[in-house]
């Protein structure tokens, strides 16, 4: 009996012993190895640099800036010492009785509630694992822990955990969290800024002065509080950085400027050299983007943007908020204010609304709100590019307190912000900005704002051109012998297909207008003129003309090519119309000048490689008649420079995109709005009222302080006086006359004759049905 109960305990023992064996197995599986942390340093990611050399940007694998444990100062590590682990100094990676009171605590509340982890075993869940709750992931973190206690001294693992722990708000690691809350770089913070930064660890969302000022507060007297009890601050000290000012950088102002051209850059280099090279590889990459003229383009494509939207009307607040919740806090100044700065949008709360005046609290302070800042939301939208109008405007019949808007800091007064009614656009946009000599990318946006979509519709987005494709069929019936001055009739017409049926293409305006000169067919966008030019010179001619040009998408073989049919980027139209601006010779668009290794070593270099595709009198042909688009066309909104400017508009079916792609002699900038799933944007979207604002807002500031150039005359260009009416030279009787440009050998030579006038004026009445010529009125079209 003895031996088999010895047999049986024996038995016991080895089963019990491999059932420990492979829950430890179970365990330590998987856990790495952490010796290197002793050595280790930040990746050698690849630096970025503007054409004035300028750092503009990194890509690195790791987030956020590494400051070393120096720099940071005493009561910041105080600070998280008696938040997170006030026995950090003397446990060695496990604190038992921390973890004894969390036993307890997850035993109550039937779950695992409380983790009880020090500063070490969160550093081991940073780096190494899943945020999950389970046994076996808490027991691998207890294993790290003593691991990391054996590799690193105190100072190491605060070093990493401060440079790896999550603030909210894109924030990695304190010194991007200083920068990203307060606008100082971390051995700036006091002790109030220490605790507020410190009490976000826990959970940064929750805790955020931005979403929750409230709660923001109390955990940082919290951590004050702790810091007392631990001996770190007096009562007095905690007392005085509870309330101490704090004055937060406002969360929506940290913007990812640039991001969009560094993407374009970042995506080149994966695809060249891998993305171990990008992230560890040291590399210096010199770009084209002009720090100056990015920031104009942003800036202008937002204001655009925003503008028109209002224009689509009201869609209502983005969302509300119990204001019962934190009634006790709102007007506590304690909790912190932003630094408000002209013009800048804020997110905020409307606390109190009457007919003519709101309260809203934004960016820490309590502004007002006017009736005549809101008065574009009497329109309110109800889709598809339509709107309802509010007779009588109140701000009663648009908010509510507890809504929550976004709104512009107007002005500041004494402290009180005035603030103006804005709303995020749902309509995107993309501008694109070349140097035209070189090809140089000097600006790149694609799109509203980078955080809210990555997509950079610059250079990734195919929309259809529209009428601004159209400067590519008349320049190649320019070199087929056509003039500026050649008349088509502008008059009703249609197509027979036995496959698509009848087509009868359309003006814009729904009218003819008879015997059209060239010039003020482009100017004023007729279609008709349009397609019955291509099918005069041929879809072929047209074709090749594109692709001498730089363009690479694919093209229809029909007539709905003279319209904008294709599919074409932002960039790659720009890129054709830099080929106008430059005498006819083409540039590849360029975004990198150079890049050195991480020896410094040239790796990769742009180098020119001009082509001729266009004669230089064809260019300065075409541009001339672009140059009347801006003058007394669809594109007089560019006329604002005060300078020579040659453009075309483009407004797409069902109003869906809208172009202005223009030049002065120095730079092409290409400036394209619409929706992303192709939802129209109505009738009063057009590439004069949406694309071209955006293009002059721009220009004016690329090229303040440029000295105003002209387009050069080539040699092999003449000029005659002609009748406008016919395209024949005029003659002493002529009434309307005008000067005109040819190549040389190519003016009329046939003069104007009253039969020749009479001619014309009768295909013109017949076009137009015998209605009266009027003015042209080009404001807002196309």
């Amino acid at each position: 009996m003895k031996r088999i109960l010895a047999i049986l305990l024996i038995i016991f023992c080895a089963v019990g012993a491999g059932v420990g064996a492979g829950m430890y197995f179970a365990v330590v599986r998987g856990i790495p190895q952490i010796a290197e942390l002793k050595t280790y340093r930040p990746s050698n990611g690849t630096k970025v640099y503007s054409d004035n050399d300028r750092l503009i940007g990194e890509f690195n694998i790791e987030k956020g800036i590494f400051v070393p444990y120096t720099r940071f100062p005493s009561h910041l590590v105080k600070a998280l010492v008696a938040t997170e682990d006030k026995q950090f100094w003397e446990h060695g990676g496990i604190d038992f009785l921390a973890i004894g009171r969390a036993v307890i605590t997850d035993v109550i509340a039937g779950r695992i509630k409380e983790g009880g982890s020090t500063i070490t075993q969160q550093l081991a869940k940073v780096l190494f694992l899943s945020p999950e709750k389970k046994i076996t992931r808490k027991l691998q973190e207890m294993v790290l822990a003593f691991q990391i206690e054996k590799n690193l001294n105190k100072e190491e693992i605060l070093e990493l955990y401060l440079n790896k722990v999550y603030f909210g708000h894109g924030a990695y690691g304190i010194e991007m969290a200083s920068r990203t809350f307060f606008g100082k770089s971390v051995d700036k913070l006091n002790v109030a800024e220490c605790a507020m930064l410190v009490g976000l660890v826990k959970a940064p969302n929750n805790y955020s002065p931005y979403n929750n000022p409230a709660k923001a507060k109390a955990r940082q007297k919290t951590v004050l509080k702790r810091m007392e009890e631990v001996g770190y601050l007096t009562a007095a000290e905690a007392e005085k950085a509870a309330q101490a000012p704090l004055v937060y950088r406002n969360v929506e102002k940290k913007q990812k400027r640039n991001f969009y051209f560094l993407d374009t850059v970042r995506k080149h280099l994966e695809d060249k050299y891998g993305t171990e090279v990008v992230y560890n590889g040291g590399m210096k990459v010199y770009t084209t983007m002009n720090l100056g003229l990015q920031e104009a383009a942003e800036e202008s494509l937002k204001w655009g943007l925003q503008n028109f939207d209002k224009v689509l009307g009201w869609r209502g607040a983005i969302g509300f908020k119990n204001l019962a919740e934190e009634k006790s806090a709102v007007d506590d100044a304690s909790l912190g204010v932003g630094l408000l700065q002209h013009g800048e949008i804020l997110t905020g709360t409307v606390t109190r609304v009457d007919d003519e005046t709101a309260d809203i609290r934004a960016g820490g302070r309590i502004g007002k709100l006017y009736k005549k800042d809101a008065a574009w939301a009497a329109d309110k939208s109800i889709g598809k590019g339509q709107t309802a109008h509010i007779n009588v405007f109140r701000l009663t019949r648009i908010l509510k307190p507890g809504d929550i808007v976004k709104v512009s800091v107007k002005s500041v007064r004494g402290g009180s912000p005035v603030f103006a009614l804005e709303q995020t656009p749902e309509i995107e946009g993309a501008l694109v900005a070349m140097e035209s000599a070189t090809g140089h990318v000097k600006a790149m946006v694609g799109g509203y704002d980078y955080s809210s979509s990555e997509f950079n519709r610059a250079v990734t987005a195919k929309r259809q051109p529209g009428s601004s494709f159209k400067p590519i069929i008349y320049t190649a019936a320019l070199d087929k012998g056509y003039t500026p001055a050649s008349m088509i009739n502008d008059e009703a017409i249609e197509y027979h297909d036995s496959v698509s049926g009848t087509w009868k293409p359309e003006n814009y305006d729904h009218k003819h207008k008879g015997p059209t000169r060239l010039r003020d067919a482009l100017a004023y966008s007729r279609n008709i003129v349009t397609i019955k030019l291509l099918e005069s010179i041929g879809l072929s001619a047209a074709i090749e003309t594109a692709r001498n040009l730089g363009v690479q998408s694919d093209l229809p073989r029909d007539l709905t090519l003279g319209l904008g049919s294709l599919s074409i980027s932002p960039l790659e139209l720009t890129s054709v119309y830099s080929v106008f601006s430059n005498g006819g010779v083409r540039n590849e668009p360029v975004t990198i000048r150079y890049i050195l290794d991480g020896k410094s070593n040239i790796i990769e270099q742009s180098r020119p490689d001009p082509k001729q595709v266009l004669s230089p009198e064809t260019a300065f042909l075409i541009t001339s008649m672009l140059r009347s688009v801006v003058d007394y066309g669809t594109g007089g909104r560019a006329k604002e420079l005060g300078r020579p400017v040659a453009g075309k508009t483009g407004t797409t079916n069902e109003y869906r995109d809208t172009w202005f792609i223009g030049f002065t002699p120095d730079m092409t900038t290409g400036v394209w709005a619409g929706y992303d799933n192709m939802t129209t944007m109505g009738r009063r979207a057009t590439g004069g009222s949406v694309s071209a604002p955006i293009w002059a807002r721009f220009m004016k500031t690329a090229l303040a302080g440029v000295e105003t150039r002209d387009f050069q005359i080539p040699s092999g260009i003449t000029s005659a006086t002609i009748d406008a009416d016919t395209g024949l030279l005029a003659t002493s009787g002529t009434e309307k006359k005008l000067a005109e440009y040819f190549r040389e050998g190519a003016a009329p030579t046939e003069y104007s004759t009253p039969d020749a006038r009479a001619r014309v004026l009768a295909q013109r009445k017949a076009a137009t049905g015998g209605e009266t010529e009027e003015a042209e009125d080009s404001s807002g079209v196309d």
